[in-house]
């Protein structure tokens, strides 16, 4: 049984290349600190189930919590308005072909109880650097070719690690998160993280599970 103690020490990364197992974080989920946003160790991190997550004054902050928010893509759930959305033509999709922008949006997206951003200078580069190697994407939804909504994640080929996503217009970043979990759910995924829970993922069809459970997947043992 992990213990999930609030009073675990935590553990100060430096320029090695590692992390402590999941299992060492605390009852909140934070599990070392420190480090760099090298593409190398996001990837790292990312392939064992850890995500950082810091305002732009902190020291880097890199989480796994328990439970885990994930969707399972063929449990997506589509409400019979949003469901006229998608077949008509108000909205059209891209992907991949403005990454940079959609970052931009989803860091000037106000959100509430949050101030300023989490998307730092720092972490646009880093993420920008990872788009060029081929592991983060983005979705684009566009009205009147404008960019209106999209959303960002790093893809691990079985799993899609979703980041942010935002809207300008109503029901665009719902828009961009179906045609996700649908393209996904062809291309036999096992699952999108969307790391904690929110209302609106849950609307979706997304659920928490064990983080055990979520690694199980990870690794492809499941």
């Amino acid at each position: 049984m992990e213990n999930k103690g609030k009073n675990k020490p935590l553990f100060f990364l430096n320029d090695r290349l590692y992390f402590p197992p999941v299992t060492e974080a605390n009852a909140e989920g934070l599990l070392a600190v420190g480090g760099d946003l090298s593409p190398e160790r996001l990837l790292l991190a990312y392939q064992n189930g850890i995500f950082p997550w810091f305002n732009e004054d902190d020291l880097i902050l890199w989480w796994s919590p328990d439970p885990r928010m994930v969707l399972y893509p063929q449990k997506l759930k589509v409400s019979k308005s949003m469901q006229k959305i998608m077949n008509g033509d108000q909205f059209r999709l891209t992907m991949d072909t403005c990454f940079d922008e959609v970052v931009e949006q989803c860091a000037l997206l106000k959100r509430k109880g949050q101030e300023g951003t989490w998307i730092t200078p720092k972490m646009k580069e880093a993420y920008a650097q990872l788009h060029e190697k081929g592991f983060a994407r983005s979705y684009e939804v566009w009205q009147d070719d404008k960019l209106v909504g999209g959303l960002y994640g790093i893809d691990l080929e079985t799993i899609f690690c979703g980041e942010s996503m935002f809207s300008s217009v109503s029901n665009a970043s719902k828009f961009a998160f179906i045609k996700l979990a649908q393209e996904l759910e062809k291309k036999a995924y096992q699952l999108i993280d969307c790391q904690v829970y929110t209302r609106h993922l849950e609307s979706l069809g997304a659920e928490e599970i064990a983080r055990a459970d979520f690694i199980e997947i990870l690794k492809g043992k499941v």
